[in-house]
C-alpha cells in the first residue's frame, strides 16, 4: 500500500510532481472559469509552465478566492458532484466543497496510505471517536481509508468516555483516532472506574486537531500528560478539507510525510516567494488528482516549518513540522509576536487546568489585547503566581488571565455544532 515514489530521490520526486503539474494545468485552462480568467488576467500560458521553480509565475489562490468565488471553482457538472462537504470555518464563513466518485476514491487512497506511513496495517481495527455526519470531510475520510487498506473500523463518533471504553474493551482496537485532549478525559474516566488503560488493546493514536509537539519533534506538554499514564505511540497528522490530503507521521515521527502523488507544497514568505530551507513561512499547496475543486498555490493560511533531511523510515519525501500558527492569528502583544500555539503549549504544562479558551480584541488604542480565559477546581493565589510567572519566563509578557467555572469555559470552548473545540477566538474584527 505504500507508494514507491516515496522512497525514490529528491530528483525523480520532483521530476515526477513536474508532469503531474503540467496535466493539472492542463485541466484547469480547461475546466476552471476562476482559473480560465486568472490565467488570462496575468497572461500565463499555462504550457510554458515546466518546473516546480515556474509556479512563482502562477498567482496564489487565497481564502477570500474560495469565498467570493466559491462556484466558478468547479470544474465538473453538477450532477458528478455524489458528496457534499463544508470547511469548519475555523477562521471565517465554512466554504463549499464537492466531491466526485473519482475525488473519493482518491480521498480514500490519500488516507489509507497515510495509515501504511503510520504502520497501520489491514490485521488492524481503527476506533473512530470523530463524527462522520454535519457536512465534515474527516470522518468520512478515515472511513473511507481504513476500509481501503482492509483494516477494521468501529464508528463510535466523539465523546463519551463509558461508550468508548465499552467499545475498546468489546472490540479490541489496536489504533484510535481522537482528538489528544479527549485521550486525558477516556485517561480519567478510567481511573475513576478501575480501569487499568494499559490493560487495553490500544498500541497508538491517530491524533487530530491538536499539536502534539514542539518544534524539535519532542512531546509537548499534552503529548507528555498523556504518555505519563497510558503507554501508547501518538502519531501527529496535518490536513484540511481543502486539501484533501493528509501528512502523516512515521515510526519516527519527525514530521507528516508528502504523498508526491497528491499535494505540491510550498513555503512562501509575505510576498509569495519561497523561504530559505530551514525558515518559517505560509503553507501554500497545489492539489493533484482532484476532479471536482482542484486548487493552485492555495494559501492554507498556516505557518510551518518544512524538512528536507532523510528519514530514517527510508522516505525522501519533504516532511511538515507542527503548526506554528496561523497568519490571520499572529498577535502583536506589547512588541511581542505570539500565536495561539505557543500559549496552549504552557497552558497544557499546567495539571490544574481543566480547560481553557484565549480570546483576542483591540483595546482602547486598537492594540492587541489578549484575555486568557480558564476553568479549574484547584483556583489558588498560589497557582496563579506560578502560571504568571510561567507565562512571563516563556512569552516574556503577561496577558490577562480571568478565572471562570469549568462548565462556562466548555461553553465557550464548543459552541454551536462545532466539531472541534475552539480554542482561540478573535474578536479584532
Amino acid at each position: 500500500m505504500i507508494p514507491e515514489i516515496e522512497f525514490k530521490s529528491a530528483s525523480e520526486i520532483q521530476a515526477f510532481q513536474e508532469q503531474k503539474l503540467q496535466k493539472l494545468l492542463s485541466y484547469l485552462a480547461e475546466n476552471s472559469s476562476f482559473y480560465k480568467r486568472a490565467f488570462k488576467q496575468h497572461n500565463i500560458a499555462v504550457s510554458e509552465i515546466k518546473s516546480l521553480e515556474d509556479l512563482t509565475k502562477l498567482p496564489v489562490t487565497t481564502k477570500e478566492d474560495l469565498h467570493k468565488y466559491n462556484d466558478d471553482f468547479i470544474c465538473v457538472p453538477t450532477s458528478k458532484i455524489i458528496d457534499y462537504v463544508t470547511t469548519s470555518g475555523t477562521t471565517g464563513n465554512p466554504v463549499f466543497f464537492g466531491l466526485s466518485d473519482k475525488d473519493l476514491d482518491r480521498l480514500a487512497y490519500n488516507e489509507a496510505i497515510s495509515f501504511a506511513c503510520s504502520g497501520i496495517t489491514n490485521e488492524d481495527t481503527i476506533q473512530l471517536m470523530t463524527t462522520i455526519d454535519r457536512r465534515f470531510l474527516a470522518g468520512l475520510a478515515y472511513f473511507l481509508g481504513a476500509r481501503k487498506l482492509g483494516a477494521g473500523i468501529i464508528r463510535v463518533g466523539a465523546g463519551i468516555p463509558e461508550l468508548q471504553w465499552d467499545s475498546i474493551f468489546k472490540f479490541n482496537p489496536s489504533y484510535l483516532i481522537a482528538v489528544p485532549s479527549f485521550l486525558l478525559k477516556l485517561i480519567e474516566y478510567a481511573e475513576n472506574n478501575d480501569i487499568d488503560v494499559n490493560s487495553s488493546s490500544v498500541k497508538g493514536v491517530i491524533c487530530i486537531g491538536e499539536p502534539l509537539k514542539n518544534q524539535d519533534f519532542s512531546d509537548n506538554s499534552l503529548s507528555q500528560k498523556i504518555k505519563e499514564k497510558w503507554n501508547i505511540d501518538l502519531f501527529s497528522t496535518y490536513a484540511s478539507t481543502e486539501m484533501s490530503t493528509a501528512f502523516a507521521e512515521c515510526e519516527f515521527q519527525q514530521g507528516g510525510h508528502l504523498h508526491p502523488e497528491l499535494i505540491i507544497v510550498e513555503v512562501l514568505d509575505d510576498d509569495n516567494q519561497p523561504v530559505n530551507e530551514g525558515e518559517e513561512g505560509e503553507l501554500v499547496v497545489t492539489t493533484l488528482g482532484v476532479e471536482t475543486i482542484p486548487l493552485l498555490r492555495f494559501k492554507t493560511g498556516d505557518v510551518i516549518k518544512a524538512h528536507y533531511n532523510f528519514c530514517k523510515c527510508g522516505r525522501n519525501t519533504l516532511r511538515l513540522g507542527p503548526v506554528i500558527g496561523r497568519k490571520k492569528q499572529m498577535i502583536k502583544y506589547k512588541g511581542t509576536t505570539i500565536y495561539p500555539p505557543a500559549m496552549f503549549n504552557l497552558l497544557n504544562d499546567f495539571s490544574e487546568i481543566e480547560n481553557y479558551i484565549i480570546e483576542l480584541d483591540k483595546n482602547e488604542v486598537g492594540m492587541d489585547n489578549i484575555t486568557i480565559k480558564l476553568g479549574t477546581k484547584a483556583a489558588s493565589e498560589a497557582l496563579m503566581q506560578r502560571l504568571k510567572d510561567h507565562i512571563r519566563a516563556k512569552l516574556r509578557v503577561l496577558p490577562k488571565i480571568i478565572i471562570l467555572p469549568i462548565d462556562e469555559v466548555n461553553k465557550l470552548k464548543f459552541p454551536g455544532i462545532n466539531r472541534k473545540p475552539i480554542l482561540f477566538v478573535d474578536k479584532r474584527n
